[in-house]
């Protein structure tokens, strides 16, 4: 796959990213307008993120990082382009998730008791653990759902098709969308009542818990086309003895470490931010810290994730052919791409942070709980840049096969964030529980961006070092400038207030973000920031065409 080649397969990526994106936010909104940011919103955010947890604990490293390479490898020396192997491993996959899911919605209040705060167990807070349970009974299904739609979409992946594994979170995002206006209709917003504080009732866990299902069984069974379009036709297969699949297994192990080492971290995450509301106060929890996260995520899965999702085969075929410096410099180049973008956003974020939280959450009477996202949202812009570095640089250690290395990697990252969380967060108030948590994710990815370049650069004999320097000096003196300016403009619209709401987050924040934007262009043609200017030339072009 030739560099355009790359860029065009991230392009339409890009694109089903921004509107699912786009859509995800609208539905956060609408979580947050309905539920609140604190201990009610607490109990449904908990309960739906569990399933996505767990499933990547189960099976989420295997299906992302090990299967793409070993399906291109089938689909090159196999003489039915690795047909047989893919239905082995979804039929295999299939079992085991189903298994799986019946056992966990059983085991539901034992799952429970491990990611949640010791106060969930007082006497007081009895309606809502019971309420909490019922919920995530009724997410649990998603694990299955999850499963499919990754080996589905990574299946896609391997023949080429990127574009439908990127749009299909929209029918998700819309099945919630619909769900949380029911909510709204039915019972109002949650505004500044006791009902952010309160336990569901049973038809509220219904309504939340499997609609949320059914949003994610949505976003799996919308792919099902696709993949017949592509040429593969699924037929259960139960050989499962095939030795491919064996290795498949076998270098899941090293991933299933990983994940457990990365889900051990955000296991201590949830536990210390459940406790940030358990109290039934105002602190900070997982919503805050969660719905912060899907911002910072927006450059990231634009991207980050668009760029190394087309580029991974190109780079297994390289590792394949061990043509290590030629892998080198292609995770160079694609890293300093995604610089290009995710910087700016990484600078620019902490000075615009409390005009988002105002223009996303601040509807009705919520200016005071938009302020609780503030601080969050303004950490979580500079952890980007070091998530970043980290995330490319495993995608070069998985093309190599070098699982047992990332896993070691991963390990630091992770001790690092417990350590670090387990430092700060018991002896901060609860207020300040989910910018604790970003601090030690910052931490954390530091340690991971720092090890892991290291570590490829020696294996592959360069990453283009001298090119990402250069390019990191001229963005340095570029975004400086685009700093002043945003903070500038900013400061020229103080008076419109310390807590905006929608419409003065939108301008004021707007408008800042606008003027940092357009020194950032200027400054990338001054100083010949070719990253920047070249993925501006694409897109404007992309755009005369159309």
């Amino acid at each position: 796959m030739t560099e355009q080649r790359i860029l065009h397969s991230s392009a339409v990526m890009a694109a089903g990213t921004v509107v699912s994106r786009a859509s995800g936010y609208v539905r956060a909104a609408l979580l947050v307008t309905a539920l609140g940011a604190f201990l009610r919103a607490d109990l449904f955010t908990i309960a739906n993120t569990l399933p996505n947890m767990v499933y990547i604990l189960l099976a989420g490293g295997i299906f992302n990082a090990v299967l793409v390479p070993q399906l291109v490898r089938r689909i090159k020396d196999d003489p039915d382009g690795g047909d047989a192997y893919a239905s082995r491993v979804i039929t295999l996959s299939a079992l085991f998730l189903g298994a799986v899911t019946v056992l966990l919605v059983v085991l539901a209040p034992q799952l429970l008791k491990i990611y949640l705060d010791d106060r969930y167990l007082d006497p007081d807070r009895a309606a809502h653990l019971e309420s909490i349970i019922d919920l995530t009974r009724w997410c649990l299904p998603q694990v299955f759902f999850y499963g499919m739609y990754v080996l589905v979409g990574q299946v896609l992946n391997a023949r080429g098709r990127f574009g439908p594994m990127m749009w299909a979170p929209i029918a998700n995002n819309l099945i919630a969308m619909a769900m949380l206006v029911v909510y709204l209709v039915v019972w109002g917003p949650a505004g500044k009542t006791v009902a952010q504080y309160a336990p569901f009732d049973a038809a509220q866990e219904v309504l939340l818990g499997l609609g949320s299902t059914i949003g994610i069984a949505a976003q799996c069974l919308v792919l099902l086309p696709y993949l017949r379009s592509s040429g593969f036709v699924y037929r259960p297969r139960f050989d499962f003895r095939d030795p491919e699949l064996r290795k498949t297994l076998s270098l899941g192990v090293w991933t299933v470490l990983f994940v457990i080492a990365t889900q051990a971290a955000y296991l201590v995450v949830v536990k210390l931010a459940s406790g940030g509301t358990a109290d039934g106060g105002d602190g900070t929890g997982i919503t805050i810290y969660s719905t912060s996260l899907l911002i910072m995520m927006v450059p990231h899965a634009i991207v980050t994730v668009s760029l190394a999702t087309a580029v991974l085969p190109r780079l297994s075929s390289l590792a394949h052919e061990d043509r290590l410096p030629e892998l080198g410099s292609t995770v160079g180049s694609t890293l300093r791409t995604s610089l290009a973008l995710v910087l700016p956003f990484a600078v620019l974020l902490p000075i615009v942070a409390g005009d988002v939280a105002g223009a996303a959450f601040g509807w009705g009477d919520g200016a005071e709980r938009a302020a609780s996202f503030a601080p969050t949202l303004a950490l979580f812009g500079p952890a980007l840049v070091f998530f970043t570095v980290h995330y490319f640089m495993l995608r070069g250690f998985y093309a190599m096969e070098m699982t047992r290395l990332v896993f070691f990697i991963q390990l630091a990252v992770s001790l690092t964030n417990i350590a670090v969380a387990t430092a700060l967060v018991p002896n901060r108030p609860a207020s300040e529980t989910a910018p604790m948590l970003v601090l030690a994710y910052l931490a954390s990815y530091a340690v991971g961006a720092l090890a892991s370049f290291v570590l490829l650069r020696r294996t592959v004999g360069g990453l283009e070092t001298p090119q990402l320097l250069r390019f990191l000096v001229r963005m340095a003196v570029v975004l400086a400038a685009a700093a002043a300016v945003t903070w500038l403009v900013g400061l020229s619209m103080a008076g419109l207030g310390d807590q905006p709401g929608p419409l003065v987050g939108v301008t004021r924040g707007g408008l800042s973000t606008l003027a940092g934007g357009v020194v950032v262009l200027l400054g990338a043609r001054l100083l010949r920031v070719s990253e920047v200017t070249g993925l501006v030339d694409t897109v404007a072009a992309r755009l005369r065409r159309t």
